[in-house]
């Protein structure tokens, strides 16, 4: 079982922002591999304590976090710091390290200090059934990505040697003071190109398509975003691949209306299967199941299927199926079956007769939504 977030940054869940971020910085200078050189314990803590403070650190992914636990990027798409290597730590969260490991971040571990580029994001929008959703599911979608295009070479930049930053000293009232700008030759991606292949955009790049498998865990809902990692555009040179942003979308079903983890199903059943009542069967997203109605049913009675909503996506049991009895009323009848009701119209069992245990529509709008 995957270690708790809050438990490898030696945190509690009511921690701030600042204390997190302060707990990752001891944690990231305790395991730094500059300090731990050939110790793979210390390279897989702090990539561990990475991996926690990209989702604690983040107040949209920590709160997705709280509510779901790791369940929430599950699949194949959840945040990086797990798979993430050496350099993507540092291009992220260098600023984590401040001064600790003189001058760059990373010391030798990131090429001297120098910068590396990420490529940009990219954002797909991925159409779900409800059957798909109940199981989770697998797709393959193709992707126009960004790739470096073949034969297209590289050099560092001239002005700030690969560093995509350049010093600059002014003097003031207290001194002279030395801050970073980025480099004005190559624009901070460290690297200035020799050969560009035709075709190619300024950056030597080409539009490629690519087909990305992404696991979609069961239980996703509508609005929900998975990341897949590395799976966005390239960068230059020897720059970071960006994410894919997998965001849900849930398509209307014929039979069932969604509410969390239940499902919602409208029966509709003759005004002879109410009064002497029946057994219907009903098809469900995976199976059937049979439903005994008991004679004089009412109509707007809710009969509850334990367990055959949808799955919880962290884990945590499955909603149950709502079957809501519509009594259905004839609108054509023949002279014979008018004549039946006509003369059961002032027959008692016919009169509207409600007892205390049932039930009004608004008592049953709230029972369903408590």
């Amino acid at each position: 079982m995957k270690e708790d977030y809050y438990d490898v940054l030696g945190v509690s869940k009511n921690a701030s922002e600042a204390e997190i971020k302060k707990a990752y910085r001891k944690k990231a200078i305790q395991y730094h591999p500059d300090k731990n050189p050939g110790d793979a314990t210390a390279e897989a803590n702090f990539k561990k304590a990475a991996e926690a403070y990209e989702v604690l650190g983040d107040a949209q992914k920590k709160a997705k976090y709280d509510q779901y636990g790791h369940a929430a990027f599950e699949g194949g798409q959840g945040f990086g710091g797990g798979s993430m290597n050496m350099e993507d730590i540092f291009s992220q969260f260098g600023d984590i390290f401040g001064g600790a490991f003189g001058g760059g971040f990373g010391g030798g571990f990131s090429g001297g200090g120098q910068r590396r580029s990420k490529g940009s994001d990219m954002r797909i929008r991925v159409k779900l059934t409800l059957e798909e959703i109940a199981k989770g599911v697998e797709k393959k979608i193709k992707v126009p990505r960004k790739v470096q295009a073949p034969g297209v070479r590289y050099s560092n930049c001239s002005t700030c040697n690969g560093r995509g930053q350049v010093m600059k000293v002014t003097n003031t009232i207290l001194g002279r003071m030395q801050t970073a700008t980025t480099c004005p030759s190559c624009g901070g991606s460290g690297h200035s190109i020799l050969d560009r292949p035709p075709g190619s955009d300024a950056q030597g790049m080409i539009t490629q398509e690519e087909t990305v498998s992404i696991k979609i865990p069961a239980g996703v809902e509508e609005g929900m975003q998975l990341k897949v990692t590395g799976k966005g555009n390239n960068a230059p040179a020897q720059g970071i691949s960006g994410d894919l942003l997998v965001l849900i979308e849930e398509l209307t079903h014929e039979r069932f209306v969604r509410e969390s983890n239940h499902l919602h199903y409208d029966l509709y059943v003759s005004i002879s299967e109410a009064v002497l009542g029946a057994s219907k069967e009903i098809k469900l997203l995976d199976g059937k199941a049979r439903i005994k109605l008991e004679a004089g049913i009412q109509s707007g009675k809710t009969l509850r299927l334990r367990g055959k909503g949808l799955p919880s996506v962290n884990g945590y049991g499955t909603g149950d199926l709502l079957v809501h009895v519509n009594v259905w009323t004839p609108r054509v009848m023949n002279k014979e079956q008018k004549d039946f009701f006509q003369n059961n119209l002032e027959d008692d069992n016919f009169k509207p007769n409600p007892e205390k245990s049932d039930k009004s529509f608004f008592e049953k709008v709230k029972d369903m939504f408590s």
